[in-house]
Order: C-alpha cells, then sequence, then structure tokens
C-alpha cells in the first residue's frame, strides 16, 4: 500500500504525497470495494473499504451502498463504478450475481442521483481489472492485443489493443464444441467435477486455442481466485500464447474504475 502520511522530517529524499489520485467502486455479488487510487502507480492509498452488497441486490440499494463507500472516504470528486454485467450505451443489458431488476437500467443517471449528479464512469467488472492489469500489472509494457480472463463461477474477459479496451467482450460465452467456453473451463467446473489440474487444463487450453485463433493475443492474464495458484496449473497449458497471473487481484477493478473516470470513459 501507498503510505499518503507526512513525514515531519524535512530531509530531501521524504516523499510527498500522491496528487494525480482517483476513486473506484468494484461491486460484486457479495461485496461493494471502494478506494482511492494513486493513478501514477496504480496503488490504493490507504486501505480499501467494503460494504455488504444488499440482498435484493436492486439498484437504488446497491447505488445507496456505492455512496456509503464514497462517503466514508469523504471523496467529492469523480468516481469509477464496476458492474457485473454488460454496460452499452448507458443501459445495463445483463445482470450475473445481482438482481435481475438491474437489466434495463440506465446506470449513469441512477448514480447520479445517488452521488449528487458528480462525475461518474460505469463499466464492466473484467473490463475494469483489464484495464488495470494492462497498465500496472502483468500486462504493463506488452503491445498490441492483451487479454484478461477471470475464471470463476464463469470466465469473465477483457481485450485491450495498444492500451485501449473493447469493452463488453464477454467470452465466457463463446461456444467452444458443443459447449460455452465456461461451461467446461470455469473454475467452478473444476470444483463440481473435481477433476484434477490436469484434466481441467486440457479444457483450458482448448478454449484458449480457439481465443488465440480468432484475436491473435500477444498475451493472456489469468485472473480470478484460482490465479493465486497459478504455479499449478499454468505450466500445463499447451496453448502457444504465454499466460500469466493476474498480480492485482482484489484491486484490480477498484484501480481500473478509477482509471475508466479518469479517462471520460463511457460504456
Amino acid at each position: 500500500m501507498t503510505d499518503t502520511s507526512v513525514p515531519e522530517s524535512s530531509d530531501a529524499d521524504d516523499s510527498a504525497p500522491p496528487t494525480n489520485l482517483g476513486f473506484g467502486v468494484d461491486v460484486g455479488g457479495s461485496g461493494i470495494k471502494g478506494g482511492i487510487v494513486d493513478l501514477d502507480s496504480g496503488e490504493l492509498v490507504g486501505e480499501r473499504f467494503k460494504v455488504l452488497t444488499p440482498q435484493p441486490a436492486t439498484p437504488d440499494a446497491v447505488a445507496d451502498g456505492v455512496a456509503e463507500v464514497v462517503a466514508h472516504f469523504g471523496w467529492t470528486g469523480p468516481v469509477g463504478v464496476t458492474l457485473p454485467g454488460v454496460v452499452t450505451d448507458g443501459i445495463m443489458r445483463t445482470a450475473a450475481n445481482i438482481d435481475k431488476a438491474w437489466i434495463g437500467t440506465d446506470v449513469y443517471d441512477l448514480f447520479s442521483k445517488h452521488l449528487d449528479g458528480r462525475q461518474v464512469s460505469v463499466l464492466n467488472d473484467a473490463d475494469a481489472a483489464g484495464m488495470a492489469e494492462d497498465a500496472y500489472g502483468a500486462g504493463k509494457g506488452v503491445a498490441g492485443v492483451v487479454m484478461l480472463l477471470t475464471f470463476g463461477t464463469g470466465i469473465g474477459s477483457a481485450i485491450l489493443i495498444n492500451g485501449t479496451l473493447v469493452p463488453n467482450t464477454e467470452l465466457g460465452h463463446l461456444q467452444v464444441g458443443k459447449k460455452e467456453a465456461e461451461h467446461q473451463a470455469s473454475s467452478r467446473v473444476r470444483e463440481e467435477k473435481g477433476w484434477s489440474y490436469e484434466k481441467w487444463t486440457e479444457k483450458v487450453s482448448e478454449v484458449l486455442e480457439t481465443y488465440e485463433a480468432l484475436f491473435w493475443p500477444n498475451l493472456f492474464i489469468a485472473g480470478g481466485g484460482i490465479s493465486r495458484k497459478s504455479d499449478k496449473w499454468i505450466p500445463l497449458l499447451t496453448n502457444k500464447t504465454p499466460v500469466v497471473p493476474a498480480v492485482l487481484l482484489n484491486t484490480a477493478g477498484i484501480v481500473g474504475a478509477a482509471m475508466a473516470v479518469s479517462q471520460g470513459l463511457k460504456t
């Protein structure tokens, strides 16, 4: 974490607090997490703050939670928000792990009402994580096409081309063989079927080879909880494109959301 305290000493090598700051909130099925981000380093300034996602996770209830997280820090500037679903033209098109009442919701109108009309950017949670990993994490300095894939209950995806996001790709729903990719290669499928890493990575490799044939990426970044055990399965993959574990983990969504609003991104 970045230390934002100002030391009493006036030694020449003392570091000043960061000044290029942003704020991001990452909305998930179980928690709403947020924090102040140093946009020069991609690190959080202090600790993140989390509230439980309300049940049912209706638009107004979740927006209240987002406002609570923002108020906790006394933040009065622009806010970036991730949501677990597709957002196009400011409208929520799908809803994963939150109430289906989100579908058809004008997210900018919603958050404007709950955040006193301030500037807001709203984007898919995997897209936000992909932006953060590409800029500050495992994809930093990699030119061309970088793909983040989150292996969890499904497969989330983000594609960046020289740092520019291609939003809402939803590649977990791409059919590979006879099934959708996430129905055969998600972390949840491995757990439900009791597969060894060897068996599971056969399916993951098949999915990655399909993505390679379509997009010719320079790098795959593997996210999701299973990325913490990357040494157990990434070496077993047989696809051609390099695969590396995500490094920002729980902060990626927050950082990506802060990046999005700082760039004026709207999906």
